[in-house]
């Protein structure tokens, strides 16, 4: 089954399209939920929640882009969600325990590995992680993390910076 028979069939309530559906996008929209959750638990709870909206509103898929993307930020906008739901993106860091912003030592990245790198993220306070995310890793604009958010553009801005200083400063730590 192509991927347009599959979303056809999901779309007509096949029990069976939407459980392959799961299992072939489940590990994929996984990740997407552990980048903005704070743990395991949170990030399955987003997985449940993002797999049952994309089956309530499959339907509205046109066939514009790709289906993943489609479902990708179905997931995001879930976490987001959740997170602003239990006012999750509020909370921060003692902005004084972060050194003054410095020349990037790029060669202490090239020394670590993607796993750590994507583990030093998900260990950023959930306001920084989510916005680092969403402008680094999912490509939003800092307007539309604004919109989305609920927030100011130099929010978003700021939030991004602090964020990535904070990574800057535990990356060097790791030498």
């Amino acid at each position: 089954m192509n991927e347009k028979e599959l979303i056809e069939a999901c779309k007509n309530n096949d029990v069976r399209a939407q459980k392959l559906l799961y299992e072939t996008f489940a590990r994929k929209m996984m990740s997407v939920c552990l980048r903005y959750a704070d743990n395991r638990e949170m990030a399955e709870d987003f997985l449940q929640d993002g797999f049952i909206k994309v089956f309530s509103s499959i339907r509205s898929y046109s066939y514009e882009g790709s289906f993943e993307g489609w479902m990708r930020r179905i997931f995001v906008n879930t976490a987001l969600e959740a997170l602003r739901k239990n006012d999750l993106l509020r909370n921060g860091v003692d902005l004084n325990a972060l050194e003054p912003q410095q020349e990037a030592d790029y060669s202490a990245v090239e020394k670590i590995s993607a796993d750590e790198l994507m583990e030093l993220i998900a260990q950023l306070p959930p306001g920084f992680r989510t916005v680092f995310n969403m402008f680094a890793i999912e490509g939003y604009s800092h307007r539309e993390i604004a919109e989305t958010l609920n927030i100011n553009e130099s929010t978003s801005r700021s939030q991004y910076t602090r964020a990535k200083r904070l990574l800057q400063k535990w990356i060097k730590e790791l030498k």
